[in-house]
């Protein structure tokens, strides 16, 4: 059981909607809202390397609340500073974040048969030690917002973590892991597994240390075909979705609003309905109103509009939030990007944004009244 002392929340907003009870406007937050874009975030980033600042939780929780702070009253949520790839990290594996370039693998994993690979799926990954300071930030922001809004934690899918471990870096191919799950299948399944399993270990050590909420990032899902995400993706996410929750109650814990966001994986919407989450996230391949009459309020639905829509102007956001807002009709909708903001927007577009959607949400839901 939790020992945290936290202030009481005084905005449930966001964890109401999850929950698909009834809310005045749909709440909203956006991806990677803590981030390069800010000119706070790179004053306190300084000449840090990327890894060095989310392990270090005073800077990681600044800077996880420079957005709260700067839209005050217009965001609904804070998102821990960190990276998906800090579980390959406390596996093992060096990871690097390169500038201009992004993550970095020195040793990719190429060979199911290396010693390397087999000695990572049997050790035993101690996350509280290896990923402890992510646990210090949650717990350390929890205490900062003091009540204001709620904290989501996160991790990455297996399948994207596989996919990063084996390609070394982002890829355009994906030509490695694609060899892995065609020529050694099982191998595969066998290290999807284990990220499961480590997941879950990560996100209950995060719902214990104050998470909220928490979101499962399957960035590379839409390189899988439909038939290959049911072998390859669905299972893992599965996995999570139902162990994490046995996890916390039986350490005493309530469960917690779980979100799953596979990106460009619009052919599995019907599948995730039924994944196990209580969100489904859409990037903006999806159109509201279809993604709506799919979910038939199965979930609360998190999205979407494109995140580049915000270098076009004032006019244009506008325009893009309204569509959006009344595409998804006040049911069930929590409001983001459909992916994460980039470095170079305007933090005053992102504020536009949210007043946008601030202005059209309310006028959604009164006429839904």
């Amino acid at each position: 059981m939790s020992t945290h002392d936290f202030a009481p929340l005084k905005n449930d907003l966001l964890l109401r909607a999850a929950r698909g009870e009834k809310v005045e406007r749909p709440p909203m937050w956006v991806m990677r809202q803590a981030g390069r874009y800010l000119p706070e975030y790179n004053e306190a980033k300084g000449s840090r390397d990327f890894f060095e600042v989310c392990r270090d939780p005073e800077i990681a929780s600044t800077i996880t609340l420079q957005p709260v702070e700067r839209y005050q009253g217009l965001i609904d949520a804070a998102i821990i500073f960190s990276d998906i790839l800090v579980i390959p990290q406390a596996m093992g594996m060096t990871v690097e974040m390169v500038e201009k370039k992004g993550p970095h693998f020195p040793f990719p994993l190429r060979d199911p048969t290396s010693e390397e690979f087999l000695n990572m799926l049997a050790a035993k990954v101690d996350v509280k030690k290896k990923l402890g300071y992510v646990f210090e930030a949650i717990t350390l922001t929890r205490k900062k917002l003091n009540g204001q809004v709620p904290l989501i934690g996160f991790a990455g899918a297996p399948w994207t973590l596989m996919s990063y471990m084996i390609e070394g870096g982002g890829s355009k191919l994906f030509h490695f892991v694609k060899g892995w799950i065609f020529k050694y299948p099982e191998e595969s399944k066998k290290l999807l597994q284990k990220l499961a399993e480590v997941c879950v270990d990560f996100l209950t050590e995060q719902v214990v240390a104050g998470a909220q909420l928490i979101q499962v990032f399957d960035s590379w899902a839409g390189e899988l075909s439909p038939h290959d995400f049911q072998i390859f993706s669905l299972p893992y996410l599965k996995y999570i979705s139902h162990n994490l929750p046995l996890r916390l109650k039986a350490r005493g814990i309530e469960p917690v609003p779980m979100t799953v966001f596979a990106k460009s994986a619009w052919y599995a919407l019907d599948a995730l309905c039924d994944s196990g989450y209580s969100v489904v996230g859409l990037d903006w391949t999806h159109d509201p109103a279809e993604a709506v009459k799919i979910a038939n309020g199965r979930v609360t639905l998190q999205g979407n509009m494109d995140p580049n829509v915000l270098y076009g102007g004032k006019k244009a956001i506008t325009e893009a939030v309204e569509k959006m807002v009344k595409g998804f009709g006040g049911k069930r909708h929590i409001i983001n990007l459909g992916h994460g903001i980039t470095p170079f927007v305007d933090p005053e577009d992102l504020k536009h944004f949210f007043e946008e959607c601030h202005r059209v949400g309310k006028a959604i839901n009164s006429q839904k009244a």
